[in-house]
């Protein structure tokens, strides 16, 4: 029989939810309409809060039901994907499950990293790698037996060579060339003074205060990328530095890398994807990606990412519900509640 299915993507930049059909013998999900809810679900300190989500989950998806003509039916099974799940998940993985289930009859739920979405959405069910590069940066590979991570560890400790972490290192160019310290580009002083203000002395007060000062150090990244392609020698240096700390991670986490020679497609060739906005800063950065990656991983397949983490939530809430949810299990990045909560 047919059934509907949910994917949620939850992150900085609020949810998205996508309501979609699984059919007998269809090879996907048939997307029936989407909603975005822009408010980002709090966070406090028992971690993300389940109750927050929910008031603006149900909501959304009896609206999305009722557009489709499917209102009062259940939801077979649900995915959602949130930002902070491996570390600020524990409220999410008691109390969601029970409120989606009252709420709008979700029968079975997976809940998942983003970094895990990301990762379905890029390669789908297959073994390999994925590095999700954005305001931060994270590395997921898997066997299908378990799942590897590297960075993700947020802007003040790592997310090596995400957006933040390439804004900051420009920034840092930008106030040398204000000292006159080493290392300092005039180049990305002008720019910095164009995106924040001159003097650039204002910087600090502008920033600091900032819950979202992740968010605004990443927005000077296109403006190093642009200093790179300008020819600026220490915007080159910053980009090839981010690309060689992402081909790092991809190396960590790529099951070739282990021994096991799981991160390989059906010609036993190693497989990874990158996905994220990051990437949209073009070939200033894919370059030095692709280098880094072919250095680190011989005879690596750079394939392009099928999807986006919602992608990725919808795919792994149609294999759910199809029984076929071959993703490994992992008490911090993926646990199911409901039918198909055994190990596929």
């Amino acid at each position: 029989m047919s059934a509907l299915v949910l994917g949620v993507d939850s992150g900085g930049s609020g949810l998205r939810v996508t309501l979609a059909r699984r059919s007998p013998g269809a090879e996907g999900p048939r997307v029936l309409g989407g909603v975005r809810c822009a408010e980002p679900v709090r966070t406090g300190p028992a971690g993300i809060d389940a109750d927050h989500m929910a008031e603006q989950l149900l909501p959304a998806v009896r609206e999305l039901c009722a557009a489709a003509g499917a209102g009062g039916e259940p939801v077979a099974a649900a995915c959602v994907g949130a930002a902070g799940m491996a570390t600020l998940g524990a409220s999410l993985r008691t109390r969601l499950p029970g409120l989606l289930r009252e709420g709008c009859g979700v029968r079975a739920l997976v809940l998942a990293a983003d970094a895990v979405t990301a990762y379905a959405g890029a390669l789908g069910q297959r073994p390999g790698a994925v590095v999700a590069a954005g305001t931060g940066m994270v590395a997921t590979g898997t066997d299908l037996s378990r799942w590897r991570r590297a960075d993700g560890w947020g802007h003040l400790l790592g997310d090596c060579g995400g957006g933040a972490w390439i804004g900051r290192a420009g920034l840092d160019a930008a106030l040398r060339a204000v000292d006159g310290r080493p290392g300092g580009s005039a180049v990305l002083r002008a720019r910095a003074e164009e995106r924040f203000g001159a003097p650039l002395s204002g910087l600090p007060a502008q920033l600091y205060p900032r819950a979202d000062r992740a968010a605004v150090l990443a927005s000077f990244a296109p403006d190093v990328a642009d200093g790179c392609a300008e020819g600026d020698p220490v915007a080159s240096r910053i980009v090839r530095a981010a690309a060689e700390e992402i081909a790092d991670s991809a190396a960590a986490v790529c099951p070739a890398q282990g021994g096991g020679g799981g991160a390989t497609d059906a010609t036993g060739t190693a497989v990874v994807a990158c996905t994220g906005g990051l990437f949209r800063l073009g070939e200033v950065l894919q370059g030095p990606v692709r280098a880094g990656l072919a250095a680190r991983l011989p005879g690596v397949d750079v394939v392009e990412a099928a999807g986006d983490p919602l992608d990725g939530a919808v795919l792994l809430a149609h294999e759910l519900a199809a029984d076929r949810l071959a993703l490994p299990r992992d008490p911090a990045l993926l646990t199911v509640t409901g039918p198909g909560a055994r190990q596929g």
